[in-house]
């Protein structure tokens, strides 16, 4: 397993670090996940063990979370928590002008897809990123916050730019079960995002994992990159 990690290579820009797994084979698909840090070598592994091939993983860290991966500002959902503020559309067209051109340039022959994936806040910047760019056509969202303010309201009001060839979703079933008013919606708009999506002929899956939002991060996110990595 050590030898598919001496492949790995490091880019910067603008403060951000990505890690490239790049695939074997050219012609290959390509995922982009956002990270809170440098989780890449375990979510790698585990897909390797998982038997998943022939792919190229991209992880994005050194993130300005709360600003990069919200759509719009919204208020801190607890003392211990800071507000969001609204940077998800000055960070995609970082991703997308800079990062993904530096990325696949250091790739061997074309790409088959690419992928937009995260988790948790990360997730919710996932689906935003379907509405906004024509630059991914399948997408992974494990735990995302939907609850966020107005974010259901935007996906049933809102078309995305380009119809996604599948699209994964998942939570934690103890996730719902919280004080704040915000985080208590978190299932039924999940539920009903995914459903959305079905009824608009998208292949979706959702799945409700054991535990709460924190409790076996990589191995839901890996399982959420599996699934988009078939077919």
């Amino acid at each position: 397993m050590e030898n598919y990690l001496m492949n790995k290579r490091r880019l910067m820009t603008e403060g951000k670090q990505i890690d490239i797994y790049p695939s074997f084979e050219p012609n290959s698909p390509v995922i982009y996940l956002n990270a809170v840090s440098e989780e890449g070598d375990d979510i790698y592994k585990r897909l390797r063990e998982m038997g998943c091939e022939n792919f190229t993983l991209a992880v994005i860290s050194s993130l300005d979370w709360d600003r990069d991966m919200s759509p719009w500002s919204a208020p801190a959902i607890s003392k211990r928590d800071t507000p969001c503020t609204g940077g998800a559309d000055r960070y995609l067209k970082l991703l997308t002008r800079e990062i993904i051109p530096m990325v696949e340039e250091e790739l061997q022959g074309g790409i088959t897809c690419r992928a937009i994936a995260g988790y948790s806040l990360a997730g919710l910047f996932a689906v935003y990123a379907l509405y906004c760019t024509n630059a991914f056509t399948r997408a992974a969202s494990m735990s995302g916050s939907l609850w966020f303010p107005g974010f259901k309201e935007y996906v049933f009001s809102h078309e995305m730019m380009v119809c996604p060839d599948r699209i994964y979703f998942s939570l934690g079933d103890g996730e719902c079960r919280s004080k704040d008013p915000y985080l208590q919606t978190v299932q039924d708009n999940t539920e009903a995002i995914y459903e959305f999506c079905k009824n608009n002929g998208i292949d979706a899956v959702f799945r409700l994992n054991k535990g709460g939002h924190f409790k076996n991060v990589i191995g839901r996110t890996a399982e959420g990159l599996r699934w988009i990595l078939g077919k």
